[in-house]
């Protein structure tokens, strides 16, 4: 199917293309098999650029070299969600925030349930106070559908971060920020 049939069966295209178009956007999580599905796809609702972030040098440089053609849109950040003066910094003069960034497997996140929670919890309250605080336009959580029952701790901790997010849209005050 060639790329233009493709897009026209996109679900809201004209919307979401208004809104991304001449855009900057952060992807957290960029690498990972959401966070690049979704880098991918913006690429085609013409942003101004794409920052694409991940604390895993060898994805960034596969991406990097994948997306090679497109390279003109694309910008590569190392950093993590957990460490918020670089999350601040990576958010500087971005629109649009898509949080993909998350431990998910449910496996591992048995076996380290400390360290899942400083990335899915605290990295998602990072990204929300430096969202505020730059004066983004839209924040955008990615999900699971492991936060609906959760019956583990990856689940649980997605679930809370859904809420963290929700909450913000309530008490962001007077912020023009979206979540």
């Amino acid at each position: 199917m060639n790329m233009s049939k493709n897009i026209s069966l996109i679900l809201y295209y004209d919307e979401i293309a208004s809104i991304i178009d001449g855009k900057t956007i952060l992807v957290t999580g960029g690498t990972g098999s959401i966070g690049s599905a979704i880098v991918k796809r913006l690429l085609e609702y013409n942003p101004k650029t794409i920052r694409v972030l991940t604390n895993d040098e060898d994805s960034l440089f596969e991406i990097s070299q994948k997306l090679k053609s497109q390279s003109e849109k694309l910008r590569f950040f190392i950093g993590d969600v957990r460490e918020y003066t670089r999350i601040k910094k990576a958010m500087d003069n971005v629109d649009i925030v898509f949080h993909a960034a998350a431990l998910k497997h449910v496996e591992m996140s048995e076996f380290n349930p400390f360290e899942t929670i400083k990335t899915n919890v605290q990295g998602t309250q990072n990204m929300i106070e430096a969202a505020l605080k730059v004066k983004l336009e839209r924040f955008i959580n990615i999900s699971t559908d492991k936060a609906a029952n959760p019956l583990n701790v990856m689940g649980a901790t997605k679930l809370l971060c859904e809420k963290l997010v929700t909450s913000a849209e309530s008490w962001r005050g007077d912020s023009k920020t979206l979540f």
